[in-house]
């Protein structure tokens, strides 16, 4: 396996991490604490990566998320993340591959920096990723590139040197404002017909780049 990029970042959830259940359920359990009536899974689904989406607004009725939101978020994930999050088919070999033959790997994620670090070390994954950057560790979450811009910083990059793998328009367009090399997946929660349905598909993209 040889390319000329040096860094490989991954979205997460939907991307690495089959957590449909469990972020479905953490957002319902924050509605239940502010006497919210619960959303279909499929539709909380389908708006958590609508990139022009307010999701504080849509979610929980306000304008921005607050220190209660996280806690109650984070409160379900502890409880549950162990048995309700898996890595999809495939990808915890794919990750020792790419360290294998050189590949840096960082993770952008919307997700808090509790939740992640749970689910990373759940998973025992979390030791593969030399940055990891999350939703409260930077001033904005995705589309905006603050996210990528901070792997790159912590890993002395340049957005050349680096492939985006994620599942949403919000991902793209986070790659897109640094220029940077973006692959689409689709065996998430995204359904893109002309995204990458397999790792094997996604490695042999890789080394195109």
């Amino acid at each position: 396996m040889s390319t000329n990029k040096k860094l490989i970042i991954f979205d997460m959830d939907g991307t690495l991490v089959d957590s449909s259940l469990t972020i479905a359920n953490a957002i319902n359990y924050v509605r239940s604490k502010l006497k919210l009536e619960a959303l279909e899974s499929e539709l909380i689904l389908t708006k958590v990566n609508e990139p022009n989406l307010n999701p504080a607004l849509f979610f929980y009725e306000v304008e921005a998320f607050n220190s209660e939101h996280e806690q109650w978020f984070s409160e379900y994930y502890t409880d549950n993340h162990e048995k309700e999050l898996q890595l999809y088919k495939g990808i915890k070999v794919f990750l020792k591959e790419l360290i294998a033959n050189g590949y840096k790997l960082a993770i952008a994620t919307n997700a808090y920096r509790g939740s992640t670090l749970e689910s990373l070390s759940h998973l025992k994954i979390v030791d593969y990723f030399s940055s990891i950057a999350c939703y409260d560790d930077v001033g904005r979450g995705k589309p905006a590139p603050d996210m990528l811009e901070k792997n790159l910083e912590d890993l002395e990059l340049e957005a050349k040197d680096a492939i985006f793998v994620g599942d949403s328009e919000r991902d793209l367009m986070a790659a897109n404002t640094l220029k940077m090399d973006y692959i689409m997946i689709n065996w998430g929660f995204s359904d893109y017909e002309d995204a990458i349905h397999s790792v094997n598909k996604l490695k042999e993209k890789i080394l195109e780049l």
